[in-house]
């Protein structure tokens, strides 16, 4: 939203500022879903423009990264998911790659893209960070529980699937098997539940910590930021690319998990 530029009287107000959302009167994040929307392209793009370009010869330095990126993809879905699926390459690529990018969001300086944001467009208030925002996370955790249904449908049957929600974990026979139904449904509610909410809290519990302290040491002066931010950032490259590679590999294997048999 378009408002007023106000500068930070102090601290408090300067972490106020920088965790405020530029959000529309419903509560729409904009700052959220436009940066999240570009990187997606922005994914898109460089992997279109290297396969349109390459080569069987001597790849690129670009087309080299982007196949080390594939050929590990590839070898984690080889290794967890003991099914075949059209979907699970590009969807497992994707969602690395556009995690990482948005977690990426990290490292560029913590006053530099709402200054741009306010000087080029009046824009008070924005949050650099897609995955720092727990409705991002939560948006693509529901979409991977989505994903857990529809395969576990592709994979046993409407019929089969709604059986194994009442017929595991616990198996039993006649009267028993029907008390254990009740049972056995609330399990598999609760499994489908957990999934998704470990998956977006873990994501954005660790981006949240990282945008934070980044803040925290835009605070203080020059020099120490300069001493303390650029061994936090080099630390935080892991940080941003295991919580991608983490939510790729949980996404993998609840996805495998969903389409074997109890």
């Amino acid at each position: 939203m378009a408002a007023e530029h106000h500068a930070p009287a102090n601290a408090t107000e300067y972490i106020q500022h920088h965790l405020t959302f530029n959000q529309t009167a419903s509560g729409f994040h904009l700052d959220t879903f436009w940066i999240g929307l570009f990187l997606g392209f922005v994914f898109v793009g460089v992997f279109a423009f290297v396969a349109r370009r390459a080569t069987s010869g001597v790849p690129g330095k670009l087309q080299n990264f982007v196949e080390l990126i594939v050929e590990m993809v590839d070898s984690q879905i080889k290794d967890a998911f003991h099914a075949k699926s059209k979907v699970i390459g590009p969807l497992s690529l994707t969602i690395f790659c556009w995690v990482f990018l948005m977690n990426a969001m990290d490292f560029l300086p913590v006053d530099l893209l709402p200054w741009l944001a306010n000087h080029l467009f009046g824009i008070n208030y924005l949050r650099a960070v897609p995955t720092a925002d727990v409705n991002q996370t939560f948006a693509m955790s529901i979409a991977v529980m989505f994903l857990i249904i529809g395969f576990s449908i592709k994979a046993k049957g409407l019929g089969g699937w709604i059986t194994e929600l009442f017929t595991a974990p616990f198996h039993a026979d006649g009267v028993l098997k029907i008390i254990l139904m009740p049972i056995n449904f609330a399990f598999q509610l609760i499994e489908l539940a957990a999934k998704p909410i470990s998956l977006a809290l873990r994501l954005f519990g660790n981006m949240y910590a990282g945008e934070l302290i980044f803040i925290l040491i835009a605070l203080l002066p020059f020099w120490i930021q300069w001493a303390l931010g650029a061994p936090w950032a080099i630390f935080h490259i892991l940080v941003v690319t295991l919580q991608a590679f983490v939510f790729m590999m949980l996404t993998i294997v609840y996805l495998s998990l969903a389409v074997e048999d109890h």
